[in-house]
Formats: structure tokens, C-alpha cells, sequence
């Protein structure tokens, strides 16, 4: 369980990167990460596309990361994997991201 002080921190980054949430769902670890879609993409409260929708991410604009885990696989636009990046309040798929399998995220960055 996270201070609260940890979990305003979490959503006031999340804010600030702009993706808005009501409360912290992937646990912020004390690094973060830059991540930029390449096409909008959704925010999901888990890591698969059947769970609640919370907001978009706007292709082109960075948003901060904290890590990634594997979920449902997703196949879009000519890459498949099943790999989620997490942020403060949702999860969306890295298929979507620029850079790598992960998004530019380290192995050490696993949620």
C-alpha cells in the first residue's frame, strides 16, 4: 500500500503529462519514462482492450510512463505483442508507441 502522499504525487504527474485519471492504478516506481504514441491511443483501467476506457493519449505529445507488463495481445497497424505500458491511472498497449517491443522502456521497468 502507497502513502497518500505517493498517490497525490502519482496524480499530479499524471496531470500534468496530461492523462487525467481518479485514482492509481499501476504503482508509480520513483523513475519515470517519456513515451510518445504514434497514433492516438486509449488508456485502459487493465492491461486489455475489453477493460474501462479512461481517456486518450494524442499521437505526437510525450506522457510520462512508469513501467510495462504483459497483458492481451494486441495486433494494429502491422505489429503485434503483448505488451502494456503503465501509467499513473491506466495501461495502453505499446503496440501504439514509438521505439521499441516495450516503448523505449528498460527490462528492469516490469510492473
Amino acid at each position: 500500500m502507497r502513502s497518500r502522499t505517493a498517490v497525490v504525487a502519482a496524480l499530479a504527474t499524471a496531470l500534468a503529462v496530461g492523462v487525467p485519471g481518479a485514482a492509481a492504478v499501476a504503482a508509480p516506481a520513483e523513475t519515470s519514462y517519456t513515451v510518445a504514441p504514434y497514433t492516438n491511443v486509449n488508456v485502459r483501467k487493465l492491461p486489455t482492450a475489453h477493460s474501462a476506457y479512461l481517456t486518450t493519449l494524442t499521437a505526437g505529445r510525450s506522457y510520462r510512463a512508469y513501467c510495462w507488463t504483459h497483458g492481451q495481445t494486441v495486433t494494429d497497424n502491422g505489429y503485434t505483442n503483448d505488451v502494456w505500458i503503465g501509467f499513473a491511472d491506466g495501461y495502453s498497449s505499446a503496440v501504439y508507441f514509438e521505439g521499441d517491443a516495450y516503448a523505449g522502456l528498460p527490462a528492469s521497468a516490469r510492473c
